[in-house]
């Protein structure tokens, strides 16, 4: 579990403010939340399988765009 700790002499509230941003980043970097989406509601196999295989394809899709070479401009 992320967490972010604060200086007990120093908590005005900007800091607590940076704090609360700072753990928000790192939540979303464990992907804590993701994980608790998902689990939220049941997702049948197939429907699950479809969703990955579709993520596989945008991101094949993204891999290819940046191999290929930028149209000439004359």
């Amino acid at each position: 579990m992320p967490t972010v700790y604060l200086n007990p002499e120093r908590q005005s509230i900007k800091d607590v403010e940076i704090a609360l941003r700072k753990l928000k980043k790192k939540v979303e970097a464990c992907g804590v939340l993701k994980t608790l989406e998902e689990k939220r509601q049941y997702e049948r196999p197939g429907i699950k399988r479809n969703r990955k295989k579709a993520a596989a394809i945008a991101r094949w899709r993204r891999e290819k765009a940046k191999e290929e070479l930028p149209p000439k401009l004359y």
